[in-house]
This record gives structure tokens, sequence and C-alpha cells, in this order.
């Protein structure tokens, strides 16, 4: 619409012109002495105007024939340009298919092509790395830094992901820390942080990262779940030696937190520091909210010095749990603790008939040598000392 609106202006224009130079009789008279020159007006309109024009195509050719160098110039560095930014990414490609070795010729001839001052160099410097190439790395490190201002959190990421492959985790800290600075904390940083702190053993800071890991849904649950329960049972046995430590440690862990396995740790921890009572009020508090066989088996090992109000629990739990063989195992061990022979061979050997397991056998056998049932006990010795029982 807009093209044919300028033809159509364009033939008004021309049959304005020709009507009026139609009707125009003027002349021009030129004077150069001696000379003298009389010419139609018209004619002097169209001259100037060829002129003009002719005078205009002549200084635009000089000007595109003095700049055409600089064009020259312009249209390869862009033919280079496209180049290297071709070269980058065939680099990035091979990286990516861990072809290490061809990245990193391709990255280096990237960086020489003048692509995206400090990437190719940041990308050999990863290649080098993976292809466990010390030297090379440090030295592309190098050139990215100096390149490549607009990638400095780029380097330090890169920069920590090594260090914390060289197991130098104090100083991976110290390049996430200068990150976080220089951008802010962000969920892949701090998943490398979180690994750094498991390596330096720094377990109070490696359960606030996986909980706010977890928050922020960058862990899988279960991933989740089991290191935030490791680093309680490690924090737990830092503080072995000091049961008033231990007890506040545990009342400051979330219920959600409180798993079976952390929940042992914290009865065992108590155990071995000489306070039976209170690891087991942590496993009948755990057991009452969450059954687990393997706190129960804890149970009755703990020797708090009067077991009648333990089997009196341990019988309250059988009713729900008639088929664990080691609520059966604690409950026996209960009882042959209170000297209630009859009763402790009774549970043990209804444990034995639900699961064998090497530890029933050797109760039982410790309980017929109290009778001083030889026989039955050696039978229950050699049961014991088969390999194929746990």
């Amino acid at each position: 619409m807009k093209g044919l609106f300028w033809i159509l202006a364009l033939f008004a224009a021309a049959v304005g012109a020709a009507m009026l130079l139609r009707a125009d009789e003027g002349y021009a008279l030129l004077v150069f002495p001696p000379w003298r020159i009389e010419v139609s007006l018209n004619f002097l309109i169209f001259a100037l105007l060829f002129g003009f024009a002719v005078l205009y195509l002549l200084l635009r050719s000089i000007a595109v024939a003095a700049g055409l160098p600089g064009r020259v110039r312009a249209f390869r560095a862009r033919r280079a340009a496209r180049k290297s930014a071709a070269t980058f990414q065939e680099a990035l490609r091979l990286y990516l298919e861990g072809r290490y070795g061809q990245a990193l010729r391709r990255a280096a001839d990237a960086h020489e092509g003048g692509y995206a001052d400090g990437l190719p160099a940041l990308l050999a410097a990863r290649a080098a790395r993976a292809m466990r190439e010390p030297e090379k790395e440090q030295e592309w490190v190098r050139r990215a830094r100096e390149e490549g201002k607009d990638i400095e959190a780029a380097c330090l990421m890169n920069e920590a992901e090594s260090l914390l492959e060289a197991r130098r985790f104090d100083d991976a800290v110290t390049a996430l820390r200068r990150l976080y600075d220089k951008s802010g904390r962000h969920i892949a940083a701090l998943r490398l942080e979180l690994k750094a702190q498991q390596g330096r053993k720094d377990w109070d800071e490696v359960i606030r990262l996986a909980r706010l890991l977890q928050k922020r849904n960058a862990l899988v649950p279960e991933l989740a779940r089991e290191t935030i329960s490791l680093a309680h049972r490690e924090a737990l046995k830092r503080r072995a030696g000091d049961t008033r430590a231990i007890l506040a440690y545990a009342r400051q862990i979330p219920a959600a937190e409180m798993n079976p396995r952390t929940a042992y740790a914290v009865a065992e921890a108590l155990r071995d520091q000489g306070a039976p009572t209170e690891a087991l009020r942590t496993l009948e508090t755990h057991l009452d909210k969450e059954w687990s066989s393997h706190l129960v088996r804890l149970y009755g090992l703990i020797d708090d010095g009067d077991a009648t109000p333990r089997i009196a629990q341990a019988e309250k739990w059988l009713k729900a749990h008639s088929d664990d063989a080691d609520l059966l195992l604690a409950l026996g061990r209960l009882c042959q603790r209170k000297q209630l022979w009859g009763k402790a061979q009774s549970y043990l050997e209804a444990s034995l008939s639900v699961a064998e397991s090497r530890d029933a056998h050797l109760e039982l056998a410790r309980l017929f040598d109290q009778l001083e049932r030889q026989d039955q006990a050696n039978r229950h010795y050699r049961a014991a000392a088969l390999p194929a029982l746990s």
C-alpha cells in the first residue's frame, strides 16, 4: 500500500512538472565577455539538475573508494567472528560429548579467533582439567582471568570445582565465599559448598546447607535426608564424652530429622557415655512414633539396672509386633537379665522360629549354660558358628 502511494505521487509530480514546463516560455541569458549565451529556462533547470546529479555521483564514488579498505577490514572481521563463534560452538559440543582433547584444541582455535573474551579460554581450562593436565588448566585459567572481565564469577566456580576435585576443601570454600561476594548465592554454588563442607567435616554447615537445598528442591529428598542424618551422626560422635552436650544436641534435632538411624546414634552415644536411662528413653520415644527393628535390638542390649519396666514396655510393643524377631530377642535378653529363665527361653526360641540369627543362638547357649544344660548350650553354640547366620 505504501509503495502504491509513492508510485502515484511520482506520476502526479511528473504530470505537474510537464504542465509547468510547457506553459513556461522564459529564457536565461548567460554573459561571459566576450561571449553571450541565451538558453531556455527549462534547459537551464535540466542542466543544473543533471550537473548536480553528476557531481553527487562523482563525490559518492570517491567516498566509496576511500572507505573501501575499512569496509573490507570490517567484512573480514565479521567473517572471522562468525568463524570463531562456530569454532567455539563446536568446542562446546565436543566438551559435552566428553571429547576433551578435541574440545581443548577447538577452544584454543576460538580463543585465537578472538571470540567472546575469556570464554574459550575458560572452556579450554575445563577440558584440560577433565584430561588431568593441571599445568595447561592453570595457563588457560590465567588467560581467562586476564581477558574476560565479565566472567569472573564463572572463573571462581571453575576454581572451586578444581579445588574440590583436588580435595583442597578449605581453599574451595574460600573461593566460593569470593563467588558469593561477587554474584550472590545460587544452587550450583551451594551444592559445591555442601561437598566442600562434607570434606572439611563441618557437620553443622553440612546440615544448614542440606536443609537450604532441600527447601529449594535442589536435592533429591532421599539424598537430603541421608545427608542430614549422616551429619547428625557425625556431630554426635564429636560430642562423645559429654552427656550434656549429647542431650542438648539431641533436643535441638527437629522431629522430621529424627529418623531411626539418628535415634540409634543418639541412644548409642548416651549408652557409651554411661547414661543408659537417657538412652532407653530416647529409644522408647522414637519407637512409640516409628517402629524400627534396628532400634528395638539396641533396646535389649542396654542395661539400666532395672529390666522390669523395660520388659513391661516391650511386651506392650509385642501386641502390635508379634512377628518381630528382634523384639522377641530383646525380650529374651531382658528376661534373662532378670533371671526369668522360662520366659527368656520362650522369647528366644520364638525369635528363632521367626528368623534365625547368631545373637539368638548365643543368648540361648548362655541361658542353657546358666541352667547347666550343657548339651543344649553346645548345640546353640554350634548353630551360632554357622557362617550363613547373621
